[in-house]
């Protein structure tokens, strides 16, 4: 045992003492300067700046469709690449953005068409998937969606009075019979 232990020490010391070569020799300076020329490039990042970050098209009626532009330049010092825009629901589309690199101080836009979906104020986001330093941007759109005129109105209800009687002149119209589900250990939950 006293053997094996004394010859991997020798083994240790031989593999210690043959590495006192200085590692600064080793280094070729024309890769430090690549290596520092890389890493200041790595920090210029294109900056996707809009002349408008949302738009409110006000009140519209429903199923209107309606676009509006987003203007937008590149204010870094990289070429900025937009690779996708999406918006947050199938009612709002935007197109017609350049898929070219575009170079420091040069500007760009895309259309975001809106159909008037939804009621009362709806707001939707588009989100821009480029090169920046954050990944992603957003901008907005925004309308107050009143109901549609030709829409068939909804009847309402007489009101009932405290005695359980219509006011006068109230028609009373038929309802129509509630389902209920009959499929055991759904005993009341009506599926109206």
């Amino acid at each position: 045992m006293k053997k094996v232990i004394l010859g991997l020490s020798a083994i240790c010391l031989i593999a210690f003492t043959s590495c006192k070569e200085d590692a600064t020799k080793k280094i070729d300076e024309n890769n430090v300067i690549e290596a520092a020329d890389r890493d200041a490039q790595a920090t210029n990042f294109p900056v996707l700046t809009f002349e408008k970050t949302e738009h409110d098209f006000g009140e519209i009626e429903s199923k209107t469709n309606v676009e509006t532009v987003f203007k937008y330049k590149n204010t870094g010092n990289a070429p900025l690449v937009i690779t996708d825009i999406k918006s947050s629901c199938g009612c709002t589309v935007p197109q017609d953005w350049s898929r070219e690199p575009l170079a420091p101080g040069e500007g760009g836009e895309f259309t975001v068409k809106f159909n008037g979906t939804g009621a009362n104020k709806v707001t939707k986001t588009v989100t821009v998937t480029a090169n920046t330093e954050m990944g992603k941007e957003t901008v907005k759109i925004s309308a107050f969606v009143k109901p549609d005129p030709n829409a068939p109105a909804k009847a309402s209800a007489p009101a009932v009075t405290n005695q359980g009687q219509m006011p006068a002149g109230a028609v009373q119209t038929e309802q129509a019979p509630r389902k209920y589900s009959t499929q055991p250990g759904h005993e009341g939950h009506n599926h109206d």
